[in-house]
């Protein structure tokens, strides 16, 4: 099978990871224009970003990945660290749930997502041979069961499929929780049956790439990628001890 999704397509985006602070965002707005005319003469909104001192981790002890994206009445695009009271909104994720090395997460404790769209895993996981808990293990590990989710990289959904690999499993619309489950449970399936069978190697494919995992002869040398494989696994034993997981 031949692989599009970038080999980088995590892996290299560590600036956020590297830093562990969380981002925030000063938004430069300009006065609404009078007329057409006045606007075109006057310089675009400009969107500074920088990184805070305070750090990710709210009071709940959860991660706050999530970054609120929308557009005012003005034009101006704005992101922030808030939901919006705007319903006309989306979240991006400047990394995957479970990628960055220096989470503060307990990932042996952490709640799980044990309901959450049960029939749609339940035949995923019939029709590609997976074991649920697994299928459940990559959600949260991927977009902690954020249907809307976006990473920076374009990774899109549930499992977070980027565009190339949603196209090549047959997902037109990965923010369809049905679509991108059956998609990137396929391509899962795929990665399995490309490693033998090793939960370890295909979920490592599954972030970094196959040609990645198969030039390093394991899980490469990403410090990302080496947590998230760490954590599906974490997260894996604890879905298949629940009932019916």
């Amino acid at each position: 099978m031949s692989f599009t999704r970038p080999q980088h397509t995590r892996a290299s985006l560590t600036l956020t990871r590297q830093l562990g602070f969380s981002l925030w965002v000063i938004l430069f707005s300009m006065m609404p224009s009078v007329n057409a005319e006045e606007s075109a003469a006057k310089p675009k909104p400009r969107i500074v970003a920088r990184y805070s001192d305070t750090g990710i981790v709210s009071s709940e002890g959860q991660e706050k990945v999530k970054v609120y994206q929308y557009q005012q009445a003005n034009g101006v695009t704005v992101f922030t660290d808030k939901a919006p009271s705007t319903s006309q909104y989306q979240i991006l994720l400047f990394d995957c749930f479970a990628c960055r090395p220096d989470s503060t997460i307990d990932w042996n404790r952490i709640r799980l997502f044990t309901r959450n769209y049960d029939a749609l895993i339940s035949n995923a996981a019939h029709k590609h041979q997976l074991e649920p808990a697994l299928i459940r293990a990559v959600i949260h590990a991927e977009s902690a069961f954020n249907a809307r989710a976006l990473s920076r990289s374009g990774a899109m959904g549930l499992m977070q499929l980027m565009p190339e690999t949603a196209k090549e499993m047959g997902v037109t619309n990965a923010f369809i929780p049905e679509e991108n489950i059956f998609g990137g449970s396929k391509y899962l399936a795929q990665m399995l049956k490309q490693f033998n069978g090793d939960i370890t190697l295909a979920c490592a494919a599954y972030n970094a790439g196959p040609t990645t995992v198969t030039q390093y002869k394991g899980v490469p040398p990403y410090p990302e990628t080496q947590a998230y494989v760490e954590r599906v696994k974490i997260l894996l034993k604890r879905y298949r001890g629940l009932k019916g997981a």
